[in-house]
């Protein structure tokens, strides 16, 4: 167990909605629940997230947000999730946006950031393939 002083200051209650979109919590966090369907690729499924999470802070400014993500399909012969399931997980919510909620709780993992949660959304999303070089004039943040 974590010495208190390594625990964040606010830790949610985890209490996944029963229907996705926005939820307002009696803790005065906000759930985002969204759902991956079978014909979503992980464009569509970063976009919809992105989407959802530039509305949560449109409608509820500056509330700790916690993310509930559920997948449909995209379950390989062997029952493990695509690739492009796990990197979306890992690669996008967990090491690109996770710093925009206070909480995930995916399929693979349910992690608490433990560092205060970042309000500054960008504007949109700009998705590039892995090998490719970041833009400077677009690359976010910027200095």
């Amino acid at each position: 167990m974590a010495a208190p002083s390594d625990r964040p200051d606010f830790v949610p209650e985890y209490n996944k909605p029963e229907a996705p979109g926005l939820h307002m919590n009696f803790d005065n966090t906000v759930s985002l629940y969204h759902i991956v369907e079978d014909d979503d690729d992980f464009e569509a499924a970063a976009h919809d997230l992105f989407s959802l999470l530039q509305t949560a802070q449109a409608e509820f400014p500056d509330w700790p947000r916690v993310l509930y993500l559920d997948i449909d399909g995209h379950v390989r012969a062997d029952g493990r999730l695509e690739e492009d399931m796990i990197e979306l997980q890992q690669e996008f919510l967990l090491a690109a946006m996770g710093k925009f909620f206070t909480a995930l709780a995916l399929p693979l993992v349910s992690v608490v950031n433990p560092e205060d949660q970042v309000n500054d959304l960008p504007d949109e999303l700009v998705l590039q393939p892995p090998d490719a070089e970041l833009p400077e004039d677009t690359a976010w943040p910027s200095d």
